[in-house]
């Protein structure tokens, strides 16, 4: 079998490229920022869901995604290409909600565990035996009948796959529920021939509890009406409502919800079906509608399509120049992958004329070459009678899909173009986020400048106020004047500490105004608020607190300095003098400015006019230490909010080093020992597959 023949240090880069990727933050609503994380999301998803898990195992079947717009016929178009009713159709929509995945059984290993789409849980169901018919309850679409569901949880057994299993007899799960198999394994059971229910999970009719110990049926309905009164609703599972037991209707009669546990998380499944109809090596996948109202449908459906070795798109000929399918249309042209396309739906009177003026559009698109096949409008496409279209109308897309996924060589040629279309893709989509992230981390940095700029001219605000003397002001000038007929000193240190803090809030206020100012005319800040995460208005309260804590420290100075003056006599009533009363000189030294020049006078005739003078300088270094602190303080505060947005320094520069090395390691990409013989296989295969296309299109 031909592989593609791809080195480790390529997944490597890859992987390193994929982290990167999930690390980038768009979060402030730039323009072009909603783009950007659209494009990260969309980017992860085909990185995570198909080129790593493709290029790690490349012998993996080939897996057709079909998509398309609301009621394009893609459910009809799925159970007929199998054979039976897998996913259910209907008029009312959207009718697919959760996605249907269908593989040979042999192929069943390759998508149960988390290989590919690993944010998704498996609901599966077991090979059916009678051939579709009774499958599911009339008008509810339920599983019922002897065959039971199992989960495979998100991230592997490691993760707690398989947490509840419903059914009747041979009820089955994935990954079994031994204790050693994750956090949830000492709930779940072993299958045997009756009923089963852990934890997450229980069985109407005779259950088996989570200790193993037989239920009667009515403690089984007491267990179930506990489930539901913690949110298990009306017993629908992860795929709308799956029953297990005998003769089971609707989740309230038959069964509790088929993931339990994953339900109530709100987890997103993906239901898996096997028949031996479909060849090995090939499966499908039912996608949500790309055009869903739901939002999460259509994110789930850009997700699944992400997955697809082959985009399937199906459109119909009342549909197939809208918008949507062709957006599609453009994305597979850009990545280069391989799509096939499908006109549903089309009335015989005017086929000839719908099929060429689609292929006319598509030939304008660029997109001539690609595989068209055309389904008419018969009763089953809407729904009615079995819901499945004659073999000879879907013959066509099922012929094109079995060679493509028997023929080793044309297998790995659709696989291998599709994940070389993606990689070949980051060419141009890396830098757009790198780019994206440039600009993210400048606006931040601008955001960040108006606040440090506003905080630089409070800073020298504060300190041409304090040169000036107004500290030194109201309460505080009055005490001041007091304080040379016998004032208290106690008193003169509350006034200047008030007044500093004053002088220190109406900075700040200030400061705020005009970078909030700033802000309101940046596109940038449209959803950051300044002041609400910094507190602002406990502003006040914090800076008292340091003001505080400067007048302690200033005491501390002034009687270290007054204890050393006393011991040396140096000043004229050096003995006789009070720490207290050197402190508030010195405050008002400091604070008062030109106002205050007798203040510093008399410290010297106390201490000596050496001491006061080094006081002083002491001193004045403390107050601009303190004065820093304050505002350096409340600015880190208004700029919290812009470190909670986590915009990385480096993330550009990472984006495109990851890019780089991906480029690398891919030119170096050469298959070993058929240099010269693959690609003469692969064109051989291509010519041959377009030949056949060209027969179905034309006939």
């Amino acid at each position: 079998m031909v592989t593609l023949d791809v080195r480790p240090r390529l997944i490597d880069a890859l992987s390193v490229l994929r982290n990167r990727v999930d690390a980038a933050r768009f979060p402030l609503p730039l323009r072009g920022a909603a783009r950007a994380r659209r494009n990260r999301a969309e980017l992860l998803a085909q990185l995570d869901d198909y080129v790593i898990p493709r290029l790690r195992s490349p012998q993996a079947p080939l897996l057709a995604v079909i998509g398309g717009s609301t009621g394009a016929g893609k459910s009809t178009l799925v159970n007929s290409l199998v054979g039976r009713r897998v996913s259910e159709a209907g008029v009312l929509r959207p009718t697919t909600r959760t996605p249907v995945l269908v593989c040979h059984p042999d192929d069943l290993h390759w998508f149960a565990g988390p290989r590919v789409l690993p944010q998704l849980a498996r609901v599966w169901v077991p090979e059916q035996d009678d051939g579709g018919e009774g499958e599911y309850a009339a008008g509810g679409g339920l599983g019922r009948g002897d065959y039971g569901v199992g989960v495979h949880g998100v991230g592997g057994p490691a993760a707690g796959g398989g947490r509840a299993v419903v059914g009747g007899q041979g009820a089955r799960m994935t990954n079994g529920a031994g204790a050693e198999r994750g956090p949830h394994g000492g709930h779940g059971v072993e299958a045997c021939q009756e009923g089963h229910g852990g934890a997450h999970g229980v069985v109407g009719a005779r259950g088996v509890g989570a200790a193993g110990c037989e239920a009667s049926e009515a403690s089984a309905s007491e267990v179930y009406r506990e489930r539901e009164a913690e949110g298990a609703g009306d017993g629908y599972g992860a795929y709308d409502g799956v029953g297990g037991g005998s003769g089971a209707g609707l989740g309230r009669e038959g069964g509790a919800a088929a993931v339990g546990g994953g339900a109530e998380a709100g987890m997103l499944t993906v239901r898996i079906e096997t028949d031996p109809a479909l060849p090995s090596g090939l499966a499908l996948l039912d996608a949500p509608d790309i055009d869903s109202l739901v939002a999460r449908n259509r994110e789930l459906a850009a997700e699944l399509i992400c997955a697809a070795d082959v985009w399937v798109l199906v459109t119909t000929a009342a549909r197939y120049a809208d918008a949507v399918p062709w957006h599609l249309l453009r994305t597979a042209k850009e990545y280069d992958v391989t799509l096939v396309t499908v006109l549903d739906r089309v009335p015989h009177q005017i086929a000839t004329d719908i099929s060429g003026r689609y292929a006319e559009l598509l030939q304008r698109a660029g997109l001539g070459h690609v595989p068209r096949f055309t389904i008419p409008e018969l009763p089953e496409s809407a729904g009615g009678g079995s819901g499945l279209l004659p073999a000879t109308a879907v013959a066509a897309l099922r012929g094109w899909l079995e060679r493509h996924a028997q023929d080793p060589v044309a297998r790995a040629a659709a696989a291998e173009r599709t994940a070389a279309g993606v990689i070949a893709s980051l060419r141009s989509r890396l830098p757009a986020l790198a780019g994206a992230a440039a600009a993210q981390h400048a606006a931040a940095l601008r955001l960040a400048g108006r606040v440090e700029e506003a905080y630089e001219r409070a800073a020298e605000r504060v300190r041409q106020e304090v040169a000036a003397g107004e500290v030194l002001s109201g309460d505080a000038r009055a005490h001041w004047r007091d304080h040379g007929l016998d004032g208290r000193s106690d008193e003169l240190l509350d006034a200047l500490t008030d007044g500093l803090t004053s002088l220190l809030t109406c900075a700040v206020d200030e400061a705020d105004e005009r970078a909030a100012d700033a802000w309101r005319r940046d596109p940038a800040a449209a959803e950051v608020s300044l002041t609400a995460a910094a507190g602002a208005s406990g502003a006040g309260g914090r800076l008292g607190v340091i003001v505080r804590r400067w007048r302690r420290c200033l005491e501390e100075l002034a009687e270290e300095e007054t204890r050393e003056a006393r011991a040396g006599q140096a000043g004229e009533r050096a003995g006789s003098v009070e720490p207290e009363e050197s402190a508030a000189l010195l405050a008002t030294a400091l604070l008062g400015g030109r106002r205050a020049r007798t203040a510093g006078e008399n410290l010297a005739d106390l201490l000596g006019a050496q001491t006061a003078l080094r006081l002083c300088e002491r001193g004045g270094r403390l107050l601009a230490v303190y004065l820093e602190r304050a505002l350096d303080g409340e600015r880190e505060r208004r700029l919290a909010p812009l470190d909670q947005l986590t915009v990385p320094l480096d993330q550009q520069a990472e984006l495109i080093a990851a890019l780089s090395v991906v480029q690398r390691e891919k030119q170096k990409e050469k298959p070993e020992g058929t240099e010269k013989e693959r690609p003469r296989e692969q064109r051989q295969a291509e010519e041959r597959a377009r030949a056949m296309e060209k027969e179905e299109v034309s006939g």
